[in-house]
């Protein structure tokens, strides 16, 4: 694991200076402490910063090919590079590490770029190809690696796993999107392919960028096909799907470095810990955090597993000032991001970095098997218009008029839901904030009349028929990849830690998309057949317990311990002055949460958090350190 930064002169010649590659890595040598490595050519520069967990002795990059004239950085894992290492061999490619790096290079040699198709693990690459003078960006399928990347006025690419990377490149200008603004105050994160600055890009999940002779072209190269529906009977296939999973957990215990798993006490990270627990020579690692707030607290369950399966267990109880650590947060992400959860996230990844430098994670399963209540509520709400022929929406509007506070906002949105088509009936249920919320946050020029237009098409896919399957592969294409790989990505890598989710194997994935719905979702309860597959691994009281999710105590924080600080910056001048808010909605927001007549965290917390990186970043442009190193050199 590591993280990778690049120029490339699209008019064939890079005329920049050869210092600025080297500060460029030194933006994100977070991502990868242990070694720094470059390489320059006329016609682009490209370097990385390596975090060691296989051949830690000799896998130095950038890395060439035999006559080294491709050359390639590389960050992240490749599972199966021996399989792909003895066809290399084999067709008659000479290897001198042990590295899957240089399986890529070779790969790129004998099959040009259907190369990535052929990967399995999380990636993101950069080749330079000096006998074609290209450049060939890719990311993996479900975007596990970041990638960003802009063209500037002068012809230059610039690229690099975080946006910090491109900050200090001669020519880049951070400019505001209003549009990003916007999409991120609706949805809590900034959809690919557009980042928070206007003309920056992050490389979508799957796909190819070839910039060749002046041109920047992009190809997708994979996405998930949902049928045909497997035929098999029942305990056929909760026997397929066991193997499928056990197999994505053992390719991932590859590793030359101590490892261990975060274990949150949900079924997901609980599952993923068994199979480790089943295919290891020895105990386990588990780390877990947990609450003082029983609603939130699941150290119980995870000790229960722990337990079970003869885990050396660490676990951390988090208080209210854990939530100093937002300034922090805040560098590491580079663009706004709305989720709460980092928070935990970034705990936890800092308590297993303390003892190993890789874990597995349970990430995905609520994707992939319909575990998140809103696929229930969903298949609900569509059975509701379906058998009340157009009553359903009037009724539940008259009842919100009259029906008090919160309870009466909840069915006033259930309405408008009912009277809404696929896939906005869906979306307004995904969104964190309605129009008319948007409208009470943002002056006008940051408003939007439609507030999905950025993610709409990934719900209505070609040849998915089913709705059902179609939100979860908008989720997957939309929230799995923007919200929730993005900060398990930045979370870990803050800690020089990395994190491998065997739950989005693509092969496991392929495999679980082919399922009947029924399998998935059944009576109102998700994760069905993985359930199933469960009761052959973990004790009872964690398969019976009720799905709580990563979640911190943010209104009750905001209450009492954020108090100050949330209605210290949110009237203050300077947030006045933005001119992105409109300040006395929000201050009415501030008031009906303060009186506990409404809970408004969710976008109080959105706020919050948007002004504290603006300030970081937007105030003080291209900031060299994270608030740590900057208090150290101060």
């Amino acid at each position: 694991m590591c993280g990778i930064a690049g120029l490339y002169g699209l008019g064939g010649r890079l005329d920049v200076d050869p210092a600025v590659i080297d500060a460029m890595c030194q933006r994100i040598i977070h991502r990868g402490p242990d070694d720094r490595g470059v390489f320059r050519h006329p016609i682009g520069h490209i370097g990385m910063q390596r975090l060691s967990i296989i051949d830690l002795s000799s896998g130095h990059q950038p890395i060439a090919n035999e006559d080294r004239t491709v050359w390639i950085v590389f960050n992240g894992e490749i599972y199966n590079f021996r399989e792909l290492r003895q066809q290399l061999q084999g067709a008659g490619h000479v290897f001198t590490t042990h590295t899957d790096t240089e399986c890529i290079v070779h790969g790129y040699e004998q099959w040009g770029e259907a190369v990535f198709e052929r990967l399995r693990g999380m990636f993101a690459v950069a080749l330079l190809d000096l006998t074609q003078n290209k450049l060939v960006l890719a990311r993996d399928r479900l975007g596990k690696k970041p990638l960003y990347y802009t063209t500037l006025a002068d012809g230059t690419l610039a690229f690099g796993s975080e946006l910090k990377c491109l900050a200090v490149v001669p020519g880049f200008r951070a400019k505001v999107s209003s549009q990003a603004t916007h999409d991120y105050f609706a949805l809590g994160y900034v959809p690919a392919p557009a980042s928070i600055y206007e003309g920056v890009h992050k490389l979508p999940p799957a796909h190819v960028l070839v910039a060749q002779q002046g041109q920047v072209s992009l190809r997708r190269y994979w996405q998930p096909v949902f049928g045909p529906k497997w035929t098999e009977d029942e305990p056929t296939l909760q026997r397929r799907l066991l193997e499928q999973l056990e197999d994505a957990v053992r390719v991932r215990l590859v590793s030359d470095v101590p490892f261990g798993a975060f274990l949150s006490g949900g079924l997901d990270s609980s599952v993923v810990a068994a199979l480790m627990a089943r295919n290891m020579g020895q105990p386990v690692r588990t780390f877990s955090i947990g609450f003082r707030e029983e609603r939130f607290n699941e150290l119980p369950a995870a000790r229960s597993v722990a337990r079970h399966i003869g885990a050396e267990h660490t676990e951390l109880v988090v208080e209210a000032d854990a939530i100093a650590a937002l300034d922090e947060l805040v560098w590491y992400f580079d663009e706004p991001f709305g989720d709460s959860s980092a928070i935990p996230t970034y705990l936890v990844a800092k308590l297993a970095a303390s003892q190993v430098k890789m874990v597995l994670s349970g990430d995905g399963g609520d994707e992939l098997f319909a575990g998140y209540q809103r696929y229930a509520k969903y298949q609900t709400l569509r059975a509701l218009r379906r058998h009340t022929a157009g009553l359903a929406a009037p009724v539940a509007r008259a009842a919100a008029a009259v029906a008090p506070g919160e309870r009466g906002i909840r069915l006033g949105r259930i309405a408008a839901r009912l009277g809404q088509s696929f896939p906005d009936d869906y979306l307004a249920g995904v969104a964190l904030a309605t129009r008319a919320d948007l409208d009470g946050i943002l002056v006008p020029e940051f408003r939007r009349a439609d507030p999905y237009a950025s993610i709409r098409g990934h719900f209505t896919q070609a040849g998915i028929a089913d709705p059902m399957e179609n939100v979860l592969a908008g989720d997957m294409a939309t929230y799995l990849s923007d919200d929730i790989l993005v900060k398990v990505d930045r979370m870990t890598m803050a800690h020089s830690l990395e994190a491998r989710a065997p739950l989005l194997d693509h092969v496991l994935l392929e495999f679980v998309a082919r399922l009947p719905f029924d399998l998935k979702l059944r009576e109102g309860r998700g994760k069905y057949l993985f359930r199933q597959v469960a009761e052959q691994l973990l004790p009872a009281d964690v398969l019976n317990k009720p799905k709580q999710g990563f979640a911190i105590p943010i209104a009750r924080w905001l209450r009492h311990e954020l108090r100050e600080r949330l209605q210290d910056t949110l009237a203050s001048r300077r947030f006045i002055e933005r001119g992105i808010f409109n300040a006395g909605g929000i201050q009415c927001l501030i008031r009906e949460h303060l009186a506990q007549s409404h809970d408004h965290s969710e976008r109080l917390w959105l706020i919050l958090t948007y002004e504290t990186w603006a300030r970081r970043f937007v105030d003080q442009p291209a900031p060299l350190h994270h608030p740590q190193q900057a208090a150290q050199a101060a």
